[in-house]
């Protein structure tokens, strides 16, 4: 991403974050951030379409530690979803390598929101009490939950958002073929990938964690190497 745009960025998410902004206000500069992003991203598929040379399918491999693995690995995936990535989880010690296949534009928007994300998931379960009686971890996990559901959906909305402004069958057909592409080289890499089990989760924070999804600054801060998962409550 372009160092304007990231300038541009973090300058709504500053404001966004201003004590002094009303909740409206804050909704309203997060959303704009939101949009530059989902812009971006139609943007550079566009201009691959012409000069494939600019935007190259790649990957990258994001360590993902305890504790909440798992569930942080949820999010990676909620996340890389929405924004035409692909993600492969493998066990590594107490936690989870998560294999990223996308464009290379893609996976840069996939890193600057995730580390993020995490960063925002982490003081929100600080500042969420667990319920009487209720076991901590159980909690914490379905607030997670929550929490990427509500993020995915976001993200989706805004993808298309900026997919309709184009208003184009041609615009739909690129980022068609672009997901195309990402998922061959998947298959290329792991001929024989099996899909995860469904999880079930017994605490009761899902509703927490998806408001706390919808108030999320879906902009980041910065672009890092991905050795994130740190700082979620115990």
């Amino acid at each position: 991403m372009s160092e304007a745009m990231l300038s541009k960025v973090r300058k709504l998410l500053a404001k966004a974050e201003d004590p002094a902004c009303t909740p409206a206000e804050s909704a309203a500069f997060t959303a704009k951030a939101t949009e530059l992003i989902a812009r971006y991203g139609v943007d550079r598929a566009l201009l691959a379409a012409r000069d494939p040379a600019t935007d190259p399918v790649g990957d990258r491999v994001v360590d993902v530690v305890a504790p909440y693995a798992r569930d942080k690995a949820g999010l990676l995936a909620a996340v890389a979803d929405p924004l035409r990535c692909r993600c492969v989880r493998q066990a590594r010690g107490d936690g989870f390598a998560l294999h990223l296949f996308g464009f290379a534009s893609d996976l840069e928007r996939v890193d600057l929101l995730f580390t993020s994300l995490l960063v925002q998931a982490a003081h929100g379960l600080s500042g969420t009490a667990v319920p009487a009686g209720e076991h901590p971890a159980a909690f914490r996990r379905s607030w997670l939950a929550g929490f990427a559901r509500v993020v995915g959906e976001r993200l989706r909305a805004a993808e298309a958002g900026a997919v309709a402004e184009r208003d184009g069958p041609s615009v739909a057909l690129v980022l068609a073929d672009r997901s195309d592409r990402v998922a061959r080289r998947v298959t290329e890499v792991y001929p024989r990938l099996r899909t995860a089990p469904v999880r079930r989760l017994a605490g009761t924070g899902f509703g927490a964690g998806a408001e706390a999804g919808r108030r999320a600054d879906l902009g980041g801060r910065g672009v890092v190497d991905g050795a994130g998962g740190r700082g979620i409550a115990r």
